[in-house]
């Protein structure tokens, strides 16, 4: 049988905004805590950039912790189409 400790190794990211709006991302516990401030790597169009998100709230839904996330534009990346004539960032 697996002890609670174990089972609880991971939480799920939610974004709230962003270019990630809407997405979410499971995650490990670093040393049983989850991460205040994380960072995401996404092709927009084709164009990787990097992005960050800042915590916002926590909540156990069904015994798993849930953080909320949202977007920090002045530390992303600024992405943009192809054409160069518009940009997702920033919020």
């Amino acid at each position: 049988m697996t002890s609670p400790e174990a089972a609880n190794v991971a939480y799920v990211a939610e974004f709230i905004d962003g270019p990630l709006e809407g997405e979410i991302d499971k995650r490990v516990l670093i040393g049983g805590k989850h991460s205040p401030r994380i960072s995401m790597v996404a092709a927009i169009e084709g164009m990787e950039s990097v992005f960050w998100y800042d915590e916002v709230d926590q909540r156990d839904v069904q015994g798993t912790l849930h953080v909320r996330y949202t977007f920090d534009a002045g530390d992303s990346d600024s992405a943009q189409s192809g054409d160069d004539t518009e940009s997702i960032a920033p919020y």
